[in-house]
C-alpha cells in the first residue's frame, strides 16, 4: 500500500480496519479489548471506524493486541552522526550568543 498517497483520514481509517482484524483474529470483543486497554467501548468503536483518538489510547490498544513491537518498523531508531550533532550544537551556540556592540 502506498501510504503517502492516502489522505490523513484514509490512513486513520485503514489503521482502524487493520486493528479490527487483529482484534477479531485474537477472538476478542470490542468490550474485552476496551476493558484490557483501560479505554471505553466508544473509543474502540471510534478507532475501528477510522475516527481520531488520542495517541495514548491508541498505544494502550496496541499494547493489548501485542503490536507495540511493530513500532520499530514504523519508527526505526536512528543514530545521529557526530558531524551532524556538532553542526546542530554550533547552530544553537550561534543563536544563544548575544551580539556585542
Amino acid at each position: 500500500m502506498d501510504w503517502n498517497s492516502l489522505s490523513n483520514a484514509n490512513v486513520i481509517q485503514e489503521i482502524g480496519v487493520r486493528l479490527k482484524k487483529q482484534r477479531i483474529n485474537k477472538k476478542m470483543t470490542q468490550q474485552q479489548l476496551a476493558e484490557k486497554a483501560g479505554v471505553s467501548l466508544f473509543t474502540i468503536a471510534q478507532i475501528e471506524r477510522g475516527k481520531s483518538v488520542s495517541l495514548s489510547m491508541l498505544v494502550a490498544v496496541l499494547r493489548v493486541l501485542r503490536l507495540l513491537d511493530n513500532l520499530d518498523l514504523l519508527l526505526p531508531e536512528s543514530k545521529i552522526s557526530p558531524v551532524a550533532l556538532m553542526k546542530q550544537q554550533q547552530k544553537v551556540i550561534k543563536r544563544v550568543r548575544p551580539k556585542r556592540y
